[in-house]
């Protein structure tokens, strides 16, 4: 009863901490751009796009190892700590590639606390929690993005 409660009480925390974090990328944007954003869609952005993809992939494939017992959970941590360092190590001009850029490294980092938790046997939801978050952020930013990336060339959608 007490470890559904404080399960419960993680989750909404967790939820509360989404939102707050939505929020400050939601407000912090309008801040800066004072009106529509300017699409670039230069190399550097193509390679971004093309790295995180890669990366989201490989990410995907470790978990679904993971899940189905051909992985531990410290392989997949590992994994998303190299996928957070790589994308990390991009530079898109593009802002809603930038932004984007910023949230998948977040989400990498979470996702690999949570299997550094599920390697400890402990419970690993408010990270998993955040990780999806931070995609569903970064999923917003280039559905609205796409339009205008793909007038410049460039095309996001294997990453939508």
């Amino acid at each position: 009863m007490m470890e559904a409660m404080r399960r419960i009480a993680l989750y909404g925390l967790g939820l509360l901490l989404a939102s707050a974090l939505a929020l400050t990328y939601v407000t912090s944007s309008r801040a800066k751009s004072g009106g529509p954003v300017s699409h670039t869609c230069s190399v550097t952005d193509r390679a971004f796009i093309n790295g995180a993809k890669t990366n989201v992939d490989a990410v995907d494939l470790w978990g679904q190892q993971y899940l189905d017992g051909e992985a531990t959970p410290a392989d997949v941590a590992a994994e998303s700590a190299r996928a957070a360092k790589i994308v990390g190590a991009t530079t898109p001009t593009d802002p809603s590639l930038a932004q984007t850029r910023k949230l998948l490294v977040a989400m990498f980092t979470a996702y690999g606390k949570a299997m550094e938790q599920r390697a400890k046997h402990r419970d690993a939801g408010d990270h998993i929690f955040h990780a999806y978050g931070l995609a569903n952020f970064a999923h917003d930013v280039l559905l609205k993005a796409e339009p205008g990336l793909a007038k410049r060339g460039c095309d996001v959608a294997p990453l939508l």
